[in-house]
């Protein structure tokens, strides 16, 4: 299984590289960036688990019952708008056509021996870099905010909110000709985000401003509005993938660092 592998593991890193750059650049990642790598990944998959149904029918049910399991949460996630749409059809992709690893990597393979779940592993562990990095950064530009929103994002002028990259993290309104404003709470977010309402992206703000004409005159008025960092997913999912296929699983051998202490 070595080599189909190894030709899936470089066409899907290829494919993540460029998604990571597209959806930087331009927050958007068209579906057919992911059509190379399924055409590649799709054969080289189904000879994967030939084999590993051959070998071990019972493993290889097992895998596969687990396999669909992973995909069916990312597309729940997906749907209830806790996703990007790139960051889904990464996660669905990578685990459906790498359910093993190609090669052992430099820490070795973990006990579960379950690739995407290690690339998903190192992807969390890797974005949270991120929200330390902005923490420091609200300490030493003095913003103030809830704790756990100066970990999630930062405040940038109103009249240029259409210009940066991530999504409103306030809800602003004008009573008596006042500015009123609070943070969204998580709680709070996911229950809109069940309901079918996204959040406001300020890329939403920069394509369609005819729609957002009185919020962008609250957001002037408020002077400083926070938003959210506007890293994609994709970029640590990427990184998670180049990790787990070289280094390995970073949250096991975090555990077992732990546990030898």
């Amino acid at each position: 299984m070595i080599l189909p592998l190894t030709i899936t593991a470089v066409a899907i890193g290829a494919t993540l590289l460029y998604a990571s750059y597209r959806d930087l650049r331009e927050r958007r990642v068209p579906h057919k960036t992911w059509r190379p790598a399924l055409l590649i990944a799709a054969p080289a998959a189904l000879l994967v688990y030939g084999t590993a149904f051959l070998a071990d029918w019972r493993t290889a049910a097992a895998y596969l019952i687990i396999v669909a399991l992973f995909c069916g949460f990312f597309y729940a996630f997906a749907a209830l708008n806790m996703f990007g749409g790139a960051d889904a059809y990464a996660l669905i992709i990578i685990t459906a056509a790498m359910p093993f690893f190609p090669a052992e990597p430099l820490l070795g393979i973990p006990p579960h021996g379950f690739f995407p779940f290690t690339v998903l592993g190192n992807a969390v562990i890797l974005n949270i870099v991120a929200p330390v990095l902005i923490l420091l950064k609200n300490l030493s530009e003095r913003n103030k905010a809830p704790f756990p929103y100066l970990f999630l994002g930062f405040p940038v002028d109103g009249k240029t909110i259409q210009n940066e990259f991530g999504f409103v993290m306030e809800d602003i309104e004008e009573r008596d000709g006042a500015v009123e404003r609070h943070f969204v709470g998580f709680g709070e977010t996911l229950r809109r985000m069940a309901a079918g309402n996204r959040r406001r992206y300020t890329k939403d703000l920069r394509l369609y401003p005819e729609r957002y004409q009185e919020e962008l005159a609250l957001y002037r008025k408020a002077g400083k509005v926070w938003i959210s960092y506007g890293i994609p997913f994709i970029i640590p999912i990427t990184a998670g993938f180049i990790t787990a296929l070289f280094i390995g699983d970073i949250l096991y051998w975090i555990m077992q660092t732990l546990a030898g202490m």
